[in-house]
């Protein structure tokens, strides 16, 4: 029988190991960047075209490369930064493992062109599938130029996963925002076909996070420095405002390199315990800088997870840092010693406790029925008191007669009211009774009469069901009406939320919302839907757009399901909203036309039915 183990062609061999480092367009731009600022550079471009699916460029103005080197850079685990296995724990540069260029080259066709400054000619290298094309002297400036084309244009199955244009982008940007975070000292920019997206001019730390976060969080930073003699730990965090419901704008470099860590993340949510909502998360960019033999960033093939030697002592430090960064700048809760000029002047404050006083105090029967264990409810009233009749309230009157369930408990018919209605639910018994006057409870809830009892219907939740099944038929084809803005409103966002509401605009438009691109990461909105009050349209797309990335770790709801439920969320009328009758009235009745009208999208009850019968036996009748 023939032997049938062989060894796998270099080139398939390549393009396997390329698996682990380029899935996807922004893993080259990661590699390429960072192999850039390895290189010394001071001005890095990036042009990207359809996405990266056609064409990624990085020119840097770095040292450049021999012509030996320029080859050599191509194989497989070549690399400057290693000689022995001890260098590995010494790493503080970004590319180290000499597969990044091999991996690329394995899915692509690359040019090269570099040159170094006492070299007078450069050198021009093509490579496909692995194999050198052409090599030859060129002229070009100092520094180094790659261009990758056609991604997996060798591995069409690979092709074929990757995503939209607009997702892809969203990716690339996310890459592009991390080196440029982790190199402040460094001009970046990144041109989209042909278009301009970043222009980040060299500057300090905090320059350059208002550069890529956007101008609104330039009075809302918080510094954090501390330096002790096992790490140090500087950068920015977010003042409790900037808290959001996705954890977007979370950024932990050690020694300048981006990671992922959710324990360092749970480090910095635990120093803003009480200060922040429970489902929220604070925005922070922070450095760590410590010995790297005190780190492993040889554990995962994108280096984005590192292992500590001792995570403990991170956290610990992280947690303090940011406490004491937060406390520094009187944000931290804090309690009030102090007493108001109108506490002072009171007798309690300002008059002497005499021995007298103290003595009729602690004779009397309050204090010792306080002051003794289990002696709270033998409270005694005197007879001007109202405590004396209290007992009254709770004593069953023996004329009434009592509930054959017990009294009427408040949880109970809660709890059969919503049995009631999930289980006997028939939609077309259910009508509000003519010429009805509708109340509202705590303008949270309506109540209305019908037929066989009464309705409680919650109002945000009932108007939330109405405008997602509105919106539902608006995105399938049914498209709303747009109201024309008179004063356009120009918006302003942030590199990676350009690419998302790029990716929604189509969507948008169908459910009455005209957005249109206006250039350096701005947009116009230009209309709104026809049913929606004019004056708060930014806030609603930055609220959308906040809502959509809550929502897109959920993998079983379609892009336009998610716009649609974020829609409806958001322009629902509010808890604690007072509503007028004919808008009560409108509100109910547009929730019964509804397909079902029982359940907001994600399942909490709309209204609970008391019917009659029910009530009756509530009061024993």
């Amino acid at each position: 029988m023939a032997d049938i183990i062989q060894l796998l062609p270099d080139n398939i061999a390549n393009q396997i190991a390329a698996g682990e480092v380029i899935q996807r367009p922004a893993s080259a731009v990661k590699e390429l960047l960072e192999n850039a600022a390895d290189a010394g550079a001071t001005e890095i471009r990036l042009f990207i075209n359809d996405a990266g699916k056609a064409q990624v460029q990085v020119t840097d103005n770095g040292n450049g490369m021999s012509e030996t080197d320029a080859r050599m850079a191509f194989e497989r685990h070549a690399t400057s930064k290693i000689r022995n296995i001890e260098d590995l724990f010494r790493i503080k540069t970004m590319g180290f493992r000499g597969e990044a260029l091999a991996s690329i080259a394995a899915v692509a066709q690359v040019e090269l062109k570099t040159r170094r400054e006492e070299d007078e000619l450069g050198t021009y290298i093509e490579i496909e599938n692995s194999q050198v094309v052409k090599q030859e002297p060129c002229a070009c400036a100092v520094g180094t130029s790659i261009i990758m084309k056609n991604l997996f244009f060798n591995v069409p199955a690979r092709r074929n996963f990757l995503k939209s244009n607009a997702a892809e982008m969203r990716h690339i940007v996310d890459e592009f925002i991390r080196v440029a975070m982790a190199f402040p000292g460094i001009f970046f920019s990144l041109t989209s076909n042909g278009q301009e997206v970043f222009h980040l001019e060299s500057g300090s730390l905090k320059q350059r996070i208002v550069q890529v976060l956007g101008a609104s969080y330039n009075a809302r930073l918080v510094s954090v420095n501390e330096e002790t003699d096992y790490m140090n730990i500087y950068g920015f965090v977010g003042k409790p405002e900037t808290a959001r419901k996705t954890r977007g704008d979370q950024y932990f470099f050690v020694n300048s390199r981006f990671i992922r860590s959710a324990y360092l993340n749970h480090a910095v949510n635990s120093a803003f315990d009480e200060m922040i909502a429970k489902d929220s998360f604070p925005s922070y960019v922070l450095y760590i800088d410590l010995d790297p033999s005190q780190i492993d960033i040889n554990v995962h093939p994108t280096k984005q997870e590192i292992k500590f030697e001792d995570e403990k002592i991170i956290y610990a430090f992280v947690q303090a840092a940011v406490k004491h960064a937060l406390a520094q700048f009187s944000i931290a809760p804090s309690l009030d010693f102090t007493l108001n000029a109108e506490i002072q002047g009171l007798d309690a404050v300002s008059k002497p406790f005499t021995t007298d006083k103290k003595d009729a105090a602690s004779s009397s029967n309050l204090f010792k029925t306080f002051t003794q264990k289990n002696q709270a409810h033998f409270i005694e009233g005197n007879e001007k008191s109202e405590l004396k009749h209290w007992k009254e309230f709770y004593t069953p009157d023996q004329s009434t007669p009592q509930s054959p369930e017990g009294g009427g408990d408040m949880q109970s018919a809660t709890h059969n009211a919503q049995q009631l209605q999930t289980t006997n639910y028939k939609p077309q018994t259910l009508t509000v009774l003519p010429d009805t006057t509708l109340l509202q409870l705590h303008n949270t809830y309506i109540i209305a009469s019908t037929n066989s009892g009464f309705l409680l219907v919650h109002q945000q939740l009932a108007h939330e069901r109405i405008l997602y099944e509105r919106y539902g038929m608006a995105a399938h084809g049914q498209q709303m009406a747009t109201q024309q803005s008179l004063f356009p409103v120009t918006l302003e966002l942030a590199g990676g939320d350009v690419a998302l509401l790029t990716d929604l605009l189509p969507d948008l438009l169908s459910i009455g919302y005209q957005v249109e691109p206006f250039g350096n990461n701005s947009f116009v909105i230009q209309g709104i839907p026809a049913d929606i009050f004019p004056g708060n349209e930014k806030n609603a797309i930055e609220l959308l757009i906040e809502q959509f990335k809550h929502f897109s770790s959920d993998i079983k709801f379609s892009k336009r399901e998610k716009l649609v439920r974020c829609l409806a969320r958001q322009q629902a009328i509010k808890a604690g909203q007072s509503l007028t009758q004919k808008e009560m009235l409108v509100l109910v009745e547009e929730l019964f036309t509804c397909s079902s009208p029982n359940v907001t999208p994600t399942g909490s009850p709309t209204y609970l039915e008391f019917k009659e019968d029910y009530l009756d036996r509530m009061f024993g009748r």
